[in-house]
């Protein structure tokens, strides 16, 4: 009996050991399967880059191995960037919590305007901050404010910021506009900006909406408010080329997903308008779509669109792309030399040649 017992034992411990050295090789093997799958992914990332040529045009402007920095996160949706050359630091916008960030080198990010885009008494949600900002011609910052529904001047110092405005623009033939949303002005003094309906509550039905057009408009230096063109379904991002011709306007908008040129005539206005490119082909294929650009001395263009941001030559030949992911808008700041992003809750940066 006690040599059967010692005999089904020894039979039991090599099943035993069987069994482990199998479990062991089937570790081995998914745990190598995985190690592979995971250096796959990694190659296939460091292989698409973050830079993507088109045109080897781009590579002037662009070092194609160039990467993406985190600059700050946890943000409700980044926007407006503008750099701040006389002090060197970066403003921009988080448009759900009413505040303007700042970032610079040293201190990183910290607040700098609360509030930033709507200044009234009852609490209120949606999109009801800042979103575009501009250095003006003569050094004040303009903000479009969507709670406010107006373009606004901040009165106070660049460095000793405070929430003082004056409205520059709040209606159009004594309708109260939507929600500005983008601005860039000429050296005439005029401004040109965007007025879509995404700043209300309700969403753009809202029962307070009072104007029907989302349209592009110029305020002239007299406090004019001039309708250029209702053409765009949600005219966004506008920016000028470095001669102050050409307007560019980007329509945020899944089933018409267009940048617009127009020439701008002597007394400020706009005519021939042309599509300058259209991305109907990645609508809805990859996050993000038209929305907030920046414009070089040499009148290239950095567009957000579909996927990140497109880099243009100024003839609208697509030179490259920066895979950013789902971005709202970007400036050129840091002597040329940066390109910051606001995309969702990130502000990233990406250096430039």
């Amino acid at each position: 009996m006690k040599k059967d017992l010692s005999e089904y034992m020894r039979v039991q411990s090599m099943k035993l050991i069987a069994v482990l050295a199998i479990t062991g090789l089937v570790a081995a093997a998914c745990s190598k399967k995985e190690s592979s799958s995971n250096q796959e992914t990694t190659a296939e990332n460091e292989s698409a880059g973050v830079v993507e040529v088109l045109d080897e045009e781009v590579t002037n402007l662009i070092d194609p191995s160039a990467t993406l920095e985190v600059l700050g996160e946890g943000y409700k949706w980044s926007e407006g960037p503008v750099w701040v050359e006389e002090h060197q630091f970066l403003l921009f916008s988080d448009v759900q919590t009413n505040t303007i960030h700042k970032w610079t080198e040293e201190e990183g990010v910290t607040t700098y305007l609360q509030p930033a885009g709507y200044t009234g008494e009852e609490e209120r949600g949606g999109f009801l901050g800042s979103n575009g900002l501009f250095i003006s011609n003569d050094g004040h910052l303009l903000i479009c404010q969507h709670g406010d529904h107006r373009i606004a001047r901040m009165d106070a110092p660049l460095d000793d910021p405070a929430p003082e405005f004056t409205t520059l623009a709040d209606s159009y033939n004594g309708q109260r506009l939507h929600s500005p949303n983008d601005l860039v002005q000429h050296s005439s003094g005029d401004i040109y900006f965007t007025d879509p309906p995404y700043g209300y509550e309700e969403g753009p039905e809202a029962p307070e909406r009072e104007l029907s057009p989302n349209g592009v408009y110029r305020l002239t230096t007299e406090g004019e408010v001039i309708l250029l063109t209702d053409e765009l379904s949600r005219p966004n991002g506008i920016d000028l080329s470095p001669d102050d011709k050409t307007l560019y306007v980007a329509n945020s908008s899944a089933e018409n997903p267009i940048w617009m040129a127009y020439d701008v005539t002597e007394d400020g206005n706009i005519t021939n308008g042309r599509v300058f490119h259209d991305a109907s082909e990645f609508a809805g294929k990859v996050p993000g779509n038209q929305d907030g650009f920046d414009v070089d001395a040499d009148g290239n263009i950095y567009a957000t669109g579909p996927g990140g941001i497109w880099i243009f030559a100024p003839d609208g030949r697509v030179l490259g792309k920066i895979k950013s992911g789902h971005s709202a808008n970007c400036t050129i700041g840091n002597n040329g030399n940066t390109l910051y992003i606001t995309a969702e809750d990130r502000l990233l940066s990406i250096p430039l040649r």
